[in-house]
């Protein structure tokens, strides 16, 4: 039987942390490798960074205007937009250098543009190019939902891409989705001088822990964003200002006017067109179904990132993409089925949890123990004059971490503290007799953590104990 000629070892299909993974791999180990970028990558995760370069810069805007309440004269800020964008602009472009062509090919990657197609189960097409590769990587990028709103075609919609596009602030946004993307868009405009309206179908911020999101959605109704929960848009219209959106609410038809009208209702796998059947790869409604992994039903493609239903996030694409190159190359099998991976709404405050929500955790142990501790006190929280939050651990009945969620400033920040404990399902003390720096906000999670003690300090058993201790000397 005639060997097989490849072209090369490893053929990811998409860029990004994944695609840089394995040319660095590929650079290091002397394997061949080809990236087939689908579209020029201006910038990974839907615009990610650039959400949170634009945050920044409302972040400063807003501290000039509760300058009072440290003793500096406050004053509203002036903005300039375009200074703005040209900020945001230079840190994506900074970033996208690190995924750029020009970096992966310095790595010793072939990189190809040009959009691909799936051949059959070996092979894959580029433009009049044919690729045989001896493993398969698809790494593209989430595309943003477009919801079916009747009129949503017929004016000029936002999206989290095109958004940071204007020249200046709208002077009314209407965001359709009060989820990670459509909050932190929301939060930046109005600060920065837009007024806002979210408009929500389901839950604001319903993927995350209630009691939690309670403290964002809060933070963002005090600055003066007006957010409608559980409704539903009819249609949307062009007018001469702009758009209107009509509110489906019985047989009344509330209208809401605006200037511009951002979509950010979700994002979700970006695979159509890649000639999946041909391959005998299989998919589901979230993305292309793989094992643990990452293979699909085809043993020589894996997917990673978005393509395969994980969380839109660089971290995740390129841990999972470590994994590819350990199976592929070494063939060394993944030990767990997952990991704990932090998700965060970097709003003002922000939102960060890891691992189980309370009410995931509910549906998986018969018993549980949720520690709580409040941000306002802890000091550090004090000084800085921090917005109301907290950090909730939730364990097992026997003090064993499944989850945290925290809500406030530097959640971002402070939930890496927990990665650790809760991937390993480390017990609770051991974080409780940890030394932290004082004043920090680390403090807050040794507190939450301390909770659990304090409560078994008032038990009737103990205190019988300690009496009697006393007693013998």
């Amino acid at each position: 039987m005639a060997l097989v000629k490849f072209d090369t070892d490893l053929c990811v299909i998409g860029g990004g942390a994944a695609a840089l993974v394995i040319a660095t791999a590929g650079a290091v180990l002397g394997v061949p490798v080809t990236i087939v970028e689908q579209r020029p990558l201006v910038e990974p995760n839907g615009g990610a960074i650039a959400r949170a370069a634009l945050g920044a810069a409302a972040r400063r805007a807003e501290a000039v205007r509760r300058a009072a309440a440290f003793g500096i004269a406050a004053a509203e800020p002036r903005v300039d937009f375009e200074a703005v964008r040209e900020r945001v602009g230079a840190v994506v472009a900074k970033i996208a250098l690190d995924v750029s062509a020009a970096r992966l090919g310095a790595l010793g990657a072939e990189v190809i543009a040009g959009e691909a197609h799936f051949v059959d189960a070996n092979s894959l097409g580029v433009g009049e190019r044919t690729i045989r590769a001896r493993r398969f990587v698809i790494a593209t990028e989430a595309k943003p939902i477009v919801p079916s709103i009747p009129g949503l075609a017929e004016v000029r919609y936002l999206s989290c891409e095109t958004v940071l596009g204007l020249k200046a602030p709208p002077e009314h946004l209407l965001v359709l989705g009060a989820g990670r993307a459509g909050l932190e868009f929301a939060q930046a405009f109005r600060r920065l001088g837009s007024a806002v309206t979210v408009i929500e179908a389901a839950r604001p911020l319903g993927a995350e822990d209630p009691e939690a999101a309670a403290f964002v959605l809060d933070a963002l109704a005090r600055e003066g964003v007006e957010i409608r929960a559980v409704t539903e848009v009819h249609r949307i219209e062009k007018t001469p200002a702009g758009v209107r959106a009509v509110l489906a609410q019985g047989e009344q038809e509330p209208a809401i006017e605006g200037s511009h009208v951002l979509v950010a209702v979700g994002r979700e796998a970006d695979i159509d067109g890649l000639g999946l059947e041909a391959a005998g790869i299989a998919r589901d409604p979230a993305g292309i179904r793989v094992d643990r992994n990452l293979r699909t039903t085809n043993k020589r493609v894996y997917a990673v990132g978005a393509a395969a239903g994980a969380d839109d996030g660089e971290s995740v694409a390129a841990w999972q993409a470590g994994r590819v190159v350990r199976h592929a190359l070494f063939r060394i099998p993944a030990r767990t089925q997952a990991v704990a991976v932090p998700r965060v709404v970097f709003t003002d405050p922000e939102l960060a949890q890891i691992g189980l929500r309370e009410e995931e955790a509910r549906r998986e142990h018969r018993s549980l123990r949720i520690l709580r501790w409040p941000y306002s006190e802890t000091d550090r929280a004090r000084i800085e004059r921090m917005s109301p939050g907290l950090v909730k651990i939730v364990t097992t009945r026997a003090g064993r971490i499944l989850g945290v969620t925290i809500a406030g400033a530097g959640a971002s920040e402070l939930i890496a503290l927990f990665a650790l404990p809760v991937s390993k399902r480390m017990p609770v003390d051991a974080l409780a007799a940890v030394v932290l720096p004082h004043p920090s906000l680390a403090e807050g999670a040794r507190r939450a953590a301390q909770s659990d003690f304090s409560r078994s300090l008032t038990s009737p058993w103990l205190r019988r104990m300690v009496r009697l201790l006393r007693k013998l000397g």
